[in-house]
């Protein structure tokens, strides 16, 4: 049986990212871009991460130029633009398509895992993974990740597993 914990994701900083590393523990996986209209939900992403961290809860973004061409910049400098203007500390992956056939694999597996509907369509699409490795939940670009709806999710997760 696949989990998210199977799948491996190029690190932002260079090396990989083994979701491995994180069995156990809740993720919030998050296709994000620099030079888009829900960028500032970065500023959410870190609030979330930096209240639910100590939980166990791991956010996890994943970068990608699929959607209007809004993430064209290298690794560093998407890097550079998180921790510069959000201070971005949790961890992230290198630019990687999430949607269609060239989707890397995890994205590729929470399509089918969570559905059409869940498909990302733009930027800022939120997965929230179980401890099991499980997707549970999804939330689409207009959700902001300090929402009720995703902050109730996170607390049902960490209760419920």
């Amino acid at each position: 049986m696949t989990t998210a914990y199977d799948f491996t994701l190029p690190g932002l900083e260079g090396g990989t990212l083994d979701l491995s590393a994180y069995r156990g523990h809740p993720l919030l996986i998050v296709n994000t871009a620099s030079k888009c209209g829900f960028t500032p939900q970065y500023e959410g992403l870190q609030s979330v991460w930096s209240q639910f961290k100590k939980a166990g809860v791991m956010v996890i973004g994943v970068p990608s130029n699929d959607f209007g061409q809004q993430e064209p910049g290298t690794a560093t400098d998407i890097a550079s633009f998180c921790h510069r203007n959000y201070g971005v500390s949790f961890p992230m992956a290198a630019r990687c398509p999430v949607k269609g056939s060239n989707a890397v694999p995890l994205f590729q597996w929470l399509n089918t895992e969570c559905g059409f509907l869940a498909r990302p369509r733009w930027n800022f699409y939120k997965y929230l993974i179980n401890k099991h490795g499980k997707p549970v939940a999804w939330f689409s670009s207009v959700t902001s990740p300090t929402s009720p709806r995703v902050r109730d999710a996170i607390e049902r997760v960490l209760l419920n597993g």
